[in-house]
């Protein structure tokens, strides 16, 4: 994965996403803050947040559309398999917002109106209430 490997040397903080399929209906997405020059406080990957269940079906082509502009498309994958993909920090910052304030949720008009506020949200903001 040379993309991960050139983004470690990056003066900027570094972010992955990973995609883990435990059955074709049950599949999760969870953002990772990598070690980096920028974040010398960390020494192995710091998970961000994870979504999956209802929430992540309730917003999930929200979420492909924005991995589409990152040139990131999630494909097939087999149970038990795990992909990884380097991100950079405004999705990052967006999505992890994203994904930890919404995976407590379960009321689904709830899970929406918050989606739309976040996604409304400049990277400024995002990485404030991160």
């Amino acid at each position: 994965m040379r993309g991960s490997a050139a983004m470690a040397y990056s003066p900027k903080p570094v972010y992955e996403l990973r995609l883990k399929v435990q059955s074709s209906m049950n599949w999760s997405l969870s953002i990772y803050q990598l070690p980096s020059p920028a974040t010398p406080r960390l020494k192995e990957p710091e998970h961000v947040g994870t979504l999956q269940g209802a929430a992540l079906r309730l917003i999930e082509m929200r979420v492909l559309k924005r991995l589409l502009k990152e040139k990131i498309q999630l494909g097939a994958l087999k149970p038990g398999k795990t992909r990884k993909w380097p991100l950079d920090e405004e999705t990052a910052l967006h999505l992890g917002l994203l994904f930890r304030v919404l995976a407590p949720m379960k009321n689904t008009d709830r899970i929406r109106e918050v989606a739309d506020g976040v996604e409304l949200m400049g990277k400024e903001e995002a990485s404030y209430w991160m």
